[in-house]
C-alpha cells in the first residue's frame, strides 16, 4: 500500500520527507512535494475544515468587534467559506459565504451568504 500524506489537524505533509502540502489548485488531480517530489491525490483534501480564529488583541479596538471565525470547507471542487454571520431567516450563527465583483471596479464587492442550517440565502453590497 503507498504511503499518504501525515494529517496534522487540517494540514498535510509529505510522507517521504515532511514537507508542509499545499492547497490543490482548480483542477489538479494530484498535489506535488516542493521537497522531493513526492505526489499527493488531490482527493486527500475533500471534506477538510480550516479553522481560523483571530486573537481578540490582533485588532484596534474599532476593529475589535468586526472579528469573525472563518472555516474554509473544502469539498470535492468547491472552496467554500464559512463565516459567523447571523441568518435573517432563522437566526443560526453560521453562513457560507462567496464574494464577487458584480458592480463596477470602483465599487465594492457582493456577499452573498448562505445559512448552514435552513439555506436560507442573502446577499449583502460592500
Amino acid at each position: 500500500m503507498p504511503s499518504r500524506a501525515h494529517k496534522i489537524g487540517s494540514l498535510l505533509f509529505c510522507p517521504d520527507c515532511g514537507t508542509l502540502l499545499n492547497l490543490p489548485q482548480d483542477g489538479d488531480t494530484k498535489v506535488p512535494c516542493e521537497q522531493c517530489g513526492y505526489e499527493e491525490p488531490a482527493s486527500s483534501y475533500e471534506n477538510i475544515e480550516i479553522v481560523t480564529r483571530s486573537h481578540p488583541d490582533a485588532f484596534p479596538s474599532p476593529l475589535r468587534q468586526k472579528g469573525k471565525t472563518q472555516t474554509k470547507v473544502h469539498e470535492a471542487n468547491e472552496a467554500l467559506l464559512k463565516v459567523t454571520e447571523k441568518c435573517p431567516e432563522c437566526g443560526h450563527m453560521e453562513a457560507y459565504s462567496q464574494e464577487a465583483q458584480l458592480r463596477s471596479a470602483d465599487e465594492g464587492s457582493t456577499i452573498f451568504y448562505t445559512c448552514v442550517k435552513c439555506k436560507y440565502g442573502w446577499r449583502v453590497n460592500n
